[in-house]
């Protein structure tokens, strides 16, 4: 095993006391295990919680800031944070507006983001939770039921983030997060496994000269595996895969908003080439990119992979997703 680690037992504490010494805007409670946005009761806004099993970083740590997340719950490598870290997140953040909670499709986020939610109104604490289900390749997986929570978890972070940043009440932006899921798809494709670190070793077997296709960003089984192919064919069939799925919905009009997400050991050069082919496919089939964003930003530790992430945007969704945001991982504007 060959990685960067003190133990396996510590490496999420040590991450996080790593991102308290680089960002000095964030609280981060290593015990208690969550990172809020310094000042997040400020300014009377909805608070944004949202959190997730560590090893998809910068997801969510990363995405908390202003204009997008006020606390994230970081659980141990890919394992759901527990109620308890929940519940102090929302009340760290609550400004007496609400919170909202975005819950990524997993079943363990699923059932401790809800009895959070119960024990936050308990306590006097308005709640929202928003379920991000955006991946097309499987349902009924083995770390949930139905679809998969993946690439979309940022779209609504940030576009949802940016409402509440604006003043907006909480059921507004619960409505506009709903929206964004809804008009969002992705797919993703793994080159190779990933290793934890409890482990040491691959958590699956992937042959050499072989791609899974419909991966999951905790290396659940996708639809199928094939021979190593070229980026433009694995840009067609996953473009085609998101884009067969959001024509389902409703015919295809007006702008996308498109991710391509690297899996974490995939670099820059790769992911750009990729890009290109994944532009090349929508414009074949008369989708315009309105805005695109490239790099690793929802991963799986050290997989080698992508995956393709589309929000059909409105004027209204384009304009919270330029507004200004200010996190480790992702800033524009002001």
């Amino acid at each position: 095993m060959r990685m960067l680690i003190n133990s396996p037992e510590t490496v999420v504490a040590d991450a996080l006391r790593g991102i308290a010494a680089a960002h000095p805007d964030l609280e981060v409670d290593v015990e208690r295990r969550i990172v809020v946005r310094r000042g997040a009761r400020e300014g009377g806004r909805v608070g944004l919680v949202s959190g997730g099993g560590s090893g998809h970083e910068p997801l969510h740590a990363g995405f908390v800031g202003p204009g997008m997340l006020s606390a994230a719950c970081p659980g141990e490598v890919f394992t759901s944070p527990v109620p308890d870290q929940m519940l102090r997140a929302a009340a760290a953040v609550d400004s007496g507006q609400g919170v909202l909670f975005v819950v990524k499709n997993y079943t363990g986020d699923v059932l401790n983001f809800r009895m959070a939610a119960e024990l936050a109104e308990e306590d006097g604490i308005r709640i929202e939770q928003v379920l991000v289900n955006d991946d097309v390749a499987v349902t009924d997986s083995l770390y949930t039921a139905g679809r998969r929570g993946t690439g979309a978890t940022l779209f609504v972070e940030k576009i949802a983030g940016a409402a509440a940043e604006a003043g907006a009440p909480l059921e507004e932006v619960a409505e506009i997060a709903r929206r964004v899921n809804a008009a969002s798809r992705s797919f993703g494709v793994a080159l190779s496994a990933c290793t934890t670190p409890a482990k040491g070793s691959p958590t699956f077997d992937l042959p050499d000269g072989e791609l899974e296709l419909g991966i999951g960003i905790h290396g659940e089984p996708g639809r199928e595996r094939r021979p190593v192919m070229p980026s433009r064919e694995i840009a067609r069939i996953a473009v085609g895969a998101v884009a067969d799925e959001l024509e389902r919905i409703a015919p295809q009009d007006g702008r996308v908003l498109a991710l391509v997400n690297g899996m974490g050991a995939t670099p820059l050069l790769e992911l750009y080439g990729f890009t290109a082919d994944v532009c090349a496919v929508l414009a074949e089939r008369g989708v315009h990119v309105a805005r695109t964003l490239v790099g690793n930003y929802v991963t799986s530790l050290d997989m080698a992979g992508c995956s393709v992430t589309l929000c059909r945007a409105d004027e209204e969704l384009l304009r919270l997703w330029d507004a200004p945001v200010r996190t480790a991982a992702l800033r524009w504007g002001a």
